[in-house]
């Protein structure tokens, strides 16, 4: 879609990748931008069952292009920090946000670095793996900065409130297997990325509308009070009950098949 960002979409499932090997993944204006327009665009498209990002090259992202700063810090238009409607976030915090906005499965495959705005994107999504000999910081404190891309939303549910402190207090570099104890992400794996896609054929052979559903149950659930998160279950079931979907994956249960929508 753009020259930052590429996608490719096969099988029901989206190939999403930052696109500046030659600069680590580090994200620039445009890829701030396009990572937001990718995502939109996903979001908008029924085919999709599955989103797997990774990076191009050696890293995933080694966090923000620091030129965006200029002199002095001063770089940034104060109209960036205005959310991008219809969503709640700005154009720094949708690269991250997107991925929760996307109603489907988003897997994130990591090696090298996720540094700074790196490890935001991938907080964005549903699933992290990453390589054993990956490092990851929250390192906007090294700049005089707060970690500002949706990190207060999508931190809540993998990580304590102490550790993602620490470590934004520190900028403290750590390892995969520090990041895996934290809850950072998900599984450690020698290749992360064919993890990832193996994962995302699982997911696609799913019925679609039951994943869909799924994923909104606990992002909307998760904090929600029991009364909202118990009326959102049965709603959500009441909506799969008898439908199309539904009753192929039961008779494909039975007979020992893959279901039709996994074509």
């Amino acid at each position: 879609m753009g020259s930052t960002v590429a996608v490719d979409i096969d099988a029901h499932i989206a190939n999403v990748t930052l696109n500046r090997p030659e600069k680590m993944n580090a994200v620039s204006m445009e890829m701030f931008a396009e990572l937001g327009e990718v995502g939109s665009h996903i979001a908008s498209d029924p085919s999709v069952r599955v989103v797997v990002l990774s990076g191009a090259g050696d890293c995933f992202c080694a966090g923000i292009d620091t030129t965006i700063f200029a002199q002095d810090g001063l770089g940034i238009d104060a109209s960036a920090m205005a959310p991008v409607a219809p969503s709640p976030a700005n154009v720094f915090q949708r690269a991250a946000y997107v991925w929760r906005e996307v109603p489907v499965p988003v897997l994130c495959a990591i090696q090298g670095v996720a540094y700074g705005a790196g490890l935001q994107i991938a907080l964005g999504a549903d699933i992290r793996y990453a390589a054993p000999d990956t490092r990851f910081s929250i390192m906007e404190a090294k700049y005089g900065l707060i970690p500002d891309m949706a990190i207060a939303v999508t931190a809540r549910s993998v990580t304590p409130l102490d550790r993602i402190k620490e470590l934004a207090f520190t900028a403290r570099i750590v390892d995969a297997a520090a990041a895996l104890d934290m809850g950072l992400i998900t599984a450690v794996h020698d290749e992360p990325l064919a993890a990832a896609r193996k994962t995302a054929r699982e997911i696609a052979a799913r019925s679609p509308s039951a994943v869909r559903s799924i994923k909104q149950l606990f992002d909307e659930g998760w904090h929600a009070t029991d009364p909202e998160a118990l009326a959102l279950e049965a709603r959500l079931q009441s909506a799969l009950l008898g439908a199309d979907d539904q009753r192929d994956a039961v008779l494909a249960s039975i007979e020992k098949r893959t279901t039709n929508c996994s074509d």
